[in-house]
């Protein structure tokens, strides 16, 4: 079974030659197949951006409410006595 090389990623494409040289062609393209599809079938969920989804859901309905093209950055606090986050409008440059 032929791979699409052009189609991988520069860390499968890796990990394919590297099993492919560790235990032969064609039994490494096997194993390779195996392991890509077992990981395109768990996707992995990040768990702030779920938080940050969660708490943004009441806002999905609000007509006022606007991101705006670019979006906002949202950084943890720096400084003496700072706390909490500042979120900061992305402007076009």
């Amino acid at each position: 079974m032929a791979i699409d090389e052009g189609m991988l990623t520069k860390g499968q494409l890796r990990k394919l030659t590297a099993l492919k040289k560790s235990v032969g062609e064609d039994l490494g393209e096997e194993v390779f197949t195996k392991w890509l599809a077992r990981q395109a079938a768990a996707p992995k969920v990040d768990p702030v951006a779920e938080k940050i989804e969660q708490a943004l859901a009441k806002f999905a309905s609000d007509r006022k409410f606007n991101l705006g093209v670019y979006g906002y950055t949202i950084r943890r606090a720096r400084g003496k006595g700072a706390s909490g986050f500042v979120a900061t409008k992305i402007e076009k440059q």
